[in-house]
């Protein structure tokens, strides 16, 4: 059920789109063209907009201009994790 749940959150959050960010968030599709760069992971975060928040200002930081989020938990300290792409 764990997984189920994993599975769904990542899911939703490949599919939306916050423009504010420099580096977007991309789907699982859109990645095979791009060149990956490394990931980056975050924890800590409370509620979904803080995760991607923090995901997309980490994958910024290391110079990415596109990511993809493989991993996110639910509860009270939720944490990701996202392949970044040039």
């Amino acid at each position: 059920m764990k997984n189920v749940k994993l599975i769904a959150t990542a899911a939703v959050l490949a599919t939306l789109s916050f423009s504010s960010f420099a580096a977007q968030q991309v789907t699982r599709n859109q990645t095979e063209n791009l060149d990956k760069i490394g990931s980056v992971s975050v924890s800590n975060s409370h509620g979904m907009s803080a995760l991607e928040h923090k995901l997309a200002a980490k994958a910024e930081a290391q110079g990415a201009s596109r990511y993809y989020i493989v991993s996110a938990s639910t509860g009270n300290n939720m944490r990701g994790t996202a392949i970044i792409y040039k």
